[in-house]
């Protein structure tokens, strides 16, 4: 998943002050221009703050991009998602009430007066940003847009799950001893950033992880290669896997390459070890999320990928509930490894593994 964060911000960092009424901050040539990003994205996501101190509706402004969602058997506005730790958030907010779009809401609880218009995802304890971000995944997002508050905005950032940041100043409006909401991102040196002027509003937009998609889909066509080498067999699935290492050295292995209870990470691993490769830094490409549970092996895949350093991985299928409940995704990404999901691979995966779907 690509996720962008944006907020807009006083002159003096802050996103609100302490009184009733909704600070204003954006000029309406800089909320075009959130419009307009917003409606690159198939989700956005806000906190219950948020909703309750602003009550927004969080639609697509853009009559023509909204026919065209339309068109393409999509609902016309993008999904709304928000968190809440209390469970408490009232059924007529715009955020439930306006629009067409698909809702979920993250909390510690069951919420039953939001069953009927929202699919609540409850037990979530506690409510992370690498846990989002994979169950979205996992419901079709592939592109996220938080908007806030600062807690949520300084939540994705401290746990690394944001990809672009744009941050909005405008320069003429000072909150002082009212602020309520102080927003504080120090770019570290080398992060690139583009800096416009929208209507008085200074706007940097920061690239906080470079795009690696190009590459991760050429590996990951090379992985799906190396599975179809597997022989079907109906206790496991057919899944290939590339290693790169950081100074260039490839490695690949498939399910049971040399042995009937070897999974393609592992022999992947096992090649580069026997050629003395440093896996520290390293990325691994596998067809299907590297597995979190093992029986046959003492160490499961992304306990192995853990183990060596790995860096990055990036994969093209969640690995479904068949033969074990797999957190392998979330247990990377709660290790601090990069984690990238490339759905647009998935049905080649499927492809190959259809003896255990037929």
């Amino acid at each position: 998943m690509r996720i962008t964060l944006s907020t807009a911000i006083s002159a003096d960092g802050f996103l609100d002050d302490n009184t009733s009424q909704r600070l204003l901050i954006s000029t309406p040539e800089d909320w075009a221009d959130v419009y307009r990003l917003r409606a690159e994205h198939d989700a956005i996501l806000v906190g219950a703050e948020t909703l309750r101190c602003d009550n927004p509706s969080l639609l697509i402004h853009d009559e023509h991009v909204r026919q065209q969602r339309i068109a393409a058997g999509l609902k016309p506005d993008i999904a709304k998602v928000t968190l809440t730790a209390s469970g408490t958030l009232d059924p007529t907010l715009r955020f439930f009430q306006t629009g067409d779009a698909d809702r979920y809401v993250f909390s510690q609880h069951n919420i039953p007066e939001l069953q009927d218009i929202a699919t609540v995802i409850s037990g979530c304890n506690p409510i992370t940003a690498k846990s989002i971000i994979t169950t979205l995944e996992k419901l079709g997002i592939e592109r996220l847009m938080v908007e806030g508050g600062t807690c949520v905005l300084n939540m994705f950032l401290s746990e690394g799950m944001a990809d672009t940041l744009r941050l909005a100043v405008n320069p003429s409006l000072y909150v002082g001893t009212a602020g309520k909401t102080k927003f504080e991102f120090t770019p570290t040196i080398g992060i690139p950033c583009r800096r416009e002027n929208l209507g008085g509003m200074e706007v940097s937009t920061y690239t906080i992880h470079p795009d690696t998609t190009v590459d991760d889909i050429r590996y990951l066509r090379e992985a799906i290669a190396e599975s179809r080498r597997c022989t079907p067999c109906k206790t496991s699935y057919c899944v290939g896997a590339v290693i790169v290492t950081s100074d260039g050295r490839i490695f690949r292995g498939y399910t049971h390459e040399t042995s009937h209870t070897h999974h393609a990470e592992q022999e992947a691993i096992a090649k580069a070890l026997a050629a003395g490769a440093k896996l520290q830094g390293a990325a691994i490409y596998s067809s299907m999320e590297p597995c979190s549970k093992r029986a046959s092996e003492p160490e499961s895949c992304t306990q192995l990928i853990i183990r060596h350093g790995f860096s990055h991985v990036a994969f093209a299928l969640y690995e479904p509930d068949c033969f074990v409940c797999c957190r392998g995704a979330l247990t990377l990404r709660e290790a601090g490894i990069d984690v990238r999901y490339y759905p647009s691979l998935e049905s080649e995966v499927r492809a190959v593994n259809a003896h255990l779907w037929q």
